[in-house]
């Protein structure tokens, strides 16, 4: 096709004469209204219109489109809005936005000002929960049944969760809840972590028809009752009917939880999949439908290398993601931290890395390779991670923890009472500190100095550039106590790193510029726009580098010297670095003037990094004007002037 008329039809809301079926489709009552006839070719529609979106806009790809069935055969069956559904970390929601009112807004998706990339709340009453973070779905749908059988509604309740978010804890811990609770919801799990097998064919497919029909369920209840009354033979169904349905499905561990297991069934073949879920939606307590997809379905690229398509940038759908023949830039901060992993487990090979399923996106894929026996990969399972992590060093092991901000969180628990009550030397590498970007407020770094410099024991750490990320790195791991190196995503201001590793003196931050009046504290990178501005404004710069031990000798001597000081960090200004200076500068009774300048009281929505950066003035630009505005209301009448410490 002429790449002109590709942009050209691509850009179109409709695309009409691409997509008749799905032209009509703008909320699921008209999906509703659709004979059955039509499904499978809308399902076409729909993959083929999901490939031309992302290729120009970005996003989440290959997850999608292994679920393009299962999400018309959802809004197909169940009456949504006023059903639920409830969706797991939401990488596989964009068909679910296509065919509820977002079809023509596609184009906007992590965009600032366009769709979010995940479910949201404030963004469609089709989108039930806002979700982002694994594992949360049956929890809040087990709420939302519990919500409506209080009201006596009849509104069906369904998550859908991956394979891989069921290795979060508290997945299991909802699905042992609602099996005690024996509450009306489905759970459709989906499986896309292996291919379709010889027995999820029409053998296994005919099977969970029978398994979910009503004239199964009401003979396995009439012989429940009867047979309860004769306890050897009650016992002895049981266990017949646990046996051979054991030869059909792998459901035991669901059914021990109270949950009537059916399936496998292919995902991808739509008439089964509405026969069944029509059959589920009839049946009352808890029901679990176990389906199996492949991710990429459709595409075939993603169908071969599902990792490498399943967060994309712009491509052209006709030959897939090519290689960059662009020259190499500076190495990206998640790649300091790769190469650093890989020299110091050379060095010492008590060294072990752990990740919580973030292998490529934490730079992992080297070691993995290189040092198998000395890394870990546990699933989606943060707070497993740390305590792992823990475990490990009290018996002599370096354990490195390599996990996003937002991710840390959940392990927050564990951090506290298992690592640093314990004043056990793990190394956290915490990658996506502060602003993130596209992935919005679910995947923002922003709090993470706020909640670990609070910790007693804790060391932490905020690089200002490439080497200085790969030095610190060698510092916490050098220590022998809590140490974390906080680095944001993508690439820092391009300084040379050296290969040799030395340890920085803890707690000591470094003038890097020499000014009168103002002085700029700069945490981490924001080092970068503090030098800048500090040209314009003629100020002093100090790389703080420290959180924790704070170098309380040199902000005492600065404020000293100094009318003002302007504390910039990338992290929520409520208990964040600044705060940290604000109760230095108490204690020791220095009269000063402080603006605490960082992260608003507010979750920043996605887009790019820099128009972020740049809206809440952490940039050179805002930086210089946040002090200018100081100086202006200085001008003003004392009445009207504040004084003592600003932010």
């Amino acid at each position: 096709m002429d790449d002109k008329l590709y942009t050209m039809r691509a850009m179109t809301s409709t695309n009409a004469s691409l997509s008749p079926l799905l032209e009509r489709i703008n909320v699921p009552d008209d999906l509703r209204k659709l004979p059955q006839s039509k499904l499978v070719p809308l399902a076409g529609e729909l993959r083929q219109f999901l490939i031309r979106c992302v290729s120009q806009s970005g996003g989440h790809f290959a997850a999608g489109l292994g679920t393009v069935e299962l999400t018309i055969a959802l809004h197909y069956v169940f009456n949504t809005p006023e059903d639920r559904l409830v969706w797991d970390v939401g990488h596989q929601s964009y068909p679910h936005k296509i065919l509820t009112e977002r079809r023509s807004q596609m184009l906007s998706v992590r965009q600032q000002g366009g769709l979010a990339p995940f479910p949201k709340r404030a963004e469609s009453p089709y989108d039930t929960f806002g979700v982002g973070h694994a594992g949360t779905s049956i929890s809040a749908a087990l709420g939302m049944a519990i919500a409506a059988d209080r009201q006596r509604l009849e509104r069906r309740v369904v998550a859908i969760i991956g394979d891989g978010a069921m290795t979060a804890g508290m997945a299991f811990e909802a699905l042992n809840h609602a099996g005690d609770l024996k509450a009306n919801m489905l759970v459709v799990l989906n499986d896309n972590d292996m291919s379709i097998s010889p027995n999820v064919g029409a053998l296994s497919n005919y099977f969970a028809r029978i398994l979910s029909g009503s004239l199964y369920a009401t003979v396995r209840a009439g012989s429940k009752k009867v047979l309860s009354r004769m306890p050897p033979f009650w016992e002895l169904a049981r266990r017949a009917e646990e046996h051979v349905k054991g030869l059909i499905v792998p459901g035991t561990l669901f059914e021990e939880l109270g949950w009537n297991y059916i399936g496998p069934i292919d995902g991808h073949d739509l008439p089964t999949l509405v026969a069944t879920l029509q059959n589920l939606r009839a049946l009352k307590g808890p029901q679990l439908l176990h389906v199996v997809t492949r991710k990429g379905k459709g595409y075939a690229p993603a169908e071969a290398d599902p990792v490498k398509y399943h967060g994309v940038g712009t491509f052209d759908p006709t030959t897939g993601i090519l290689p960059s023949n662009r020259p190499a830039a500076s190495p990206t901060f998640t790649e300091i931290f790769g190469d650093w992993v890989c020299d110091m487990a050379k060095q010492d090979k008590r060294l072990v890395a752990i990740t919580p399923a973030m292998r490529e996106g934490s730079g992992l894929v080297r070691f993995a390779k290189e040092f198998p026996q000395q890394y870990f990969d546990v699933g989606i399972a943060e707070q497993h991670s740390v305590t792992l992590a823990a475990g490990l060093a009290c018996e002599g092991l370096k354990p490195v923890v390599a996990i996003y901000s937002t991710f840390l969180q959940r392990a927050y628990d564990q951090l506290i009472h298992d690592v640093t009550l314990q004043d056990l030397p793990v190394l956290l590498a915490i990658d996506r500190a502060g602003v993130v970007g596209p992935d919005g407020p679910t995947h923002a770094g922003s709090f993470d100095i706020s909640y670990l410099r609070c910790l007693p024991n804790m060391v932490v750490m905020a690089p200002a550039d490439e080497n200085e990320c790969r030095q610190m790195l060698y510092t916490g791991f050098t220590l022998g106590k809590p140490s974390a190196v906080r680095y944001p995503r993508g690439h820092g201001p391009g300084v040379a790193v050296k290969k040799k590793l030395t340890a920085l003196p803890v707690g000591k931050a470094e003038i890097r510029r020499d000014g009168k009046t103002v002085a700029l504290l700069a945490f981490g990178v924001m080092l970068a726009p503090c030098l800048q501005a500090a040209e314009r404004l003629g100020a002093t710069v100090v790389n703080m580098r420290f959180i924790k031990p704070l170098d309380e000798k040199m902000i005492l001597t600065v404020a000293a010297n100094h009318e003002l000081l302007v504390t910039v960090e990338d992290n929520a200004v409520a208990g964040g670095a600044g705060s940290a200076v604000n109760e230095c500068l108490m204690a020791h009774e220095a009269l000063v003037a402080v603006i605490n300048h960082g992260l608003p009281d507010a979750y920043l929505q996605h887009g790019a990094r820099e128009e972020l950066l740049a809206d809440i003035g952490l940039d050179a630009t805002g930086i210089v004007r946040v002090v200018e505005a100081y100086f202006a209301r200085r001008t003003r009448p004392p009445q009207a002037a504040g004084a003592g410490f600003v932010s």
